[in-house]
């Protein structure tokens, strides 16, 4: 995996509305669930936007030491953590990036990952000229594993009805890997046999 990365000009207002404002929607668990079947992680985990938990405490169920943060205070983690700007070095990084600020999630990956880290992203991430210059093709991840069912993000408590829109993957980037990238299918039928079990904290 080469580190090498130009970072480009990011907005940052929508990273405001999506962590700390009414567009904040957790991870639905299964979707996290569907990563760490197929992905091997270790003991030294970071969930580096873990809002109120949602990801977290799936994680923790395969690996109980995985450390949480958060640049708000949600109730659960470390609060006002900013993911892009520290350097808190991890064997594994595993989180889902607010849409706009996935390119300075990358950057952070590959500057505090010692291992592996994967995140979050639509699949559309993997299109645009700019995209290629400045992270594929000096560091394109190693895995890019394409969920066949659609996620839909719902806040906190709503009534959850209807299917999202919009395509989603896990992208992994592994200091393991050599070779080209790998473009996997997640396995079907996670969604029905996890609903969300946990509630956030009141």
């Amino acid at each position: 995996m080469n580190d090498r990365f130009v970072l480009a000009p990011q907005p940052t207002l929508k990273r405001v509305a999506d962590l700390d404002g009414p567009d904040f929607y957790p991870t639905p668990e299964w979707a996290t669930l569907a990563l760490l079947e197929n992905e091997t992680f270790g003991s030294d985990i970071w969930e580096s936007a873990c809002g109120d938990g949602a990801m977290s405490r799936v994680i923790q169920e395969f690996y109980p030491g995985c450390e949480s943060s958060d640049l708000y205070d949600r109730g659960f983690g470390e609060p006002g953590v900013d993911y892009i700007t520290a350097h808190r070095k991890h064997d594994h990084i595993v989180t889902n990036p607010p849409f706009h600020s996935a390119e300075p999630f990358v950057a952070a990956g590959l500057r505090n990952a010692k291992k592996k880290f994967a995140l979050l992203l639509r699949l559309a991430f993997l299109e645009g000229a700019g995209r290629q210059k400045t992270i594929f093709d000096g560091a394109a991840p190693s895995r890019v594993w394409i969920f066949s069912e659609r996620i839909t993000f719902y806040p906190r408590g709503a009534q959850k009805k209807g299917s999202g829109t919009t395509a989603y993957a896990w992208f992994v980037w592994d200091r393991s890997h050599s070779g080209p990238t790998e473009l996997k299918w997640l396995p079907v039928g996670v969604k029905k046999r996890r609903p969300d079990i946990y509630e956030a904290p009141r």
